[in-house]
């Protein structure tokens, strides 16, 4: 389609006016303190993440990095307020893998993880870990395996809720390994039913199994990504035994859509500087967490592969919102 003079220069006019105000945006960032945004309440392990590298940021922006909670809607309304914010920087949001599984979970959100969203940085990796109850006559992966196909549906697996990831990452284990067990979500801590062997099989985050294990009040059998974690080394990765299987949590932090690229850019440096700093890596055992390095455009390539993961497990198990 030929475009005329006069409506290419109108065009063209109207672009430059556009991009005049984010140029200047970018020249002077950061111009105030920035708002890092997370949709999970004060004291969760986001929150936790969030307040840990904040100081480091704020010490390489020269501005203060203030964390601000907004839980709610599983961290949907913190999501849907940090698409609207201006894209000038000054509004960042953390992001976990419950926002890329939420992409599909809920059919009507105000916004588009991939399309909302300008991908800044990665920050770390946790290993689930999938543990039974000592109870449970299984002492590895295969015999769990061995003993679920013996006994269909008759094993009851806990979460922390229906399309959470202890929800979605055992769904896509039971699919793979071809095995049947009952779902049942927890509005509450699942704990005391799993060291009471009312439920026997969970997938979850290392820190919040790691003491009951050390305990030996629930077994261990492997971790759910590709490669062993240092945290359990002498335990198998599930993808050992089921090939190709591969689930974690992580954090990340991305920007309104439209935030200039130079801004991306020095936030990128920032927090890169922020976690390679010896006393915050120090501080990733804590967490039974990693790292995880990548370009803005790695990760947003990343954030897109889990929307298509989760996207297929959401749909296939007929998993919906609660």
């Amino acid at each position: 389609m030929r475009v005329r003079r006069r409506e290419f220069l109108r065009l063209a006019t109207g672009g430059a006016a556009c991009a005049a105000p984010l140029r200047a945006a970018a020249q002077t960032f950061p111009a105030r303190p920035v708002k890092l945004m997370l949709g999970f309440p004060a004291g969760s392990p986001p929150d936790v993440v969030a307040r840990l590298i904040a100081p480091g940021i704020s010490e390489r922006l020269g501005q203060q990095v203030i964390v601000e909670n907004k839980p709610g809607a599983s961290a949907n309304i913190a999501s849907a307020q940090a698409a609207r914010a201006e894209p000038d920087g000054h509004t960042i949001l953390m992001i976990v893998a419950t926002n890329t599984i939420n992409q599909t979970l809920y059919p009507n959100l105000e916004f588009d993880i991939v399309r909302d969203f300008a991908p800044v940085a990665s920050v770390m990796r946790i290993p689930n870990v999938l543990v039974v109850t000592p109870a449970l006559p299984v002492s590895s992966l295969p015999e769990l395996i061995a003993y679920a196909k013996a006994n269909p549906g008759k094993l009851n697996f806990a979460s922390s809720g229906s399309g959470s990831s202890p929800h979605v990452t055992m769904e896509m284990f039971k699919a793979m390994a071809g095995v049947e067990m009952t779902h049942v979500p927890y509005s509450s801590n699942y704990f005391p039913d799993l060291l009471s062997g009312q439920t026997q099989v969970l997938s979850a985050a290392i820190p919040g199994a790691a003491g009951f294990v050390r305990a030996g009040q629930l077994r261990p059998l492997a971790v759910s990504t590709a490669r062993r974690s240092e945290f359990f080394p002498e335990l198998p990765a599930i993808g050992e035994v089921v090939p190709g299987y591969e689930a974690s949590g992580w954090y990340g932090i991305v920007a309104p859509k439209n935030t200039p690229a130079a801004i991306v850019e020095t936030l990128h440096r920032a927090i890169g500087a922020a976690l390679a700093d010896p006393g915050m890596k120090a501080r990733f055992p804590d967490f039974g967490g990693s790292d995880f390095i990548s370009t803005p455009a790695e990760f947003g390539a990343f954030i897109v592969d889990e929307v298509v993961k989760w996207g297929k497990v959401v749909k296939s198990a007929h998993i919906t919102a609660q």
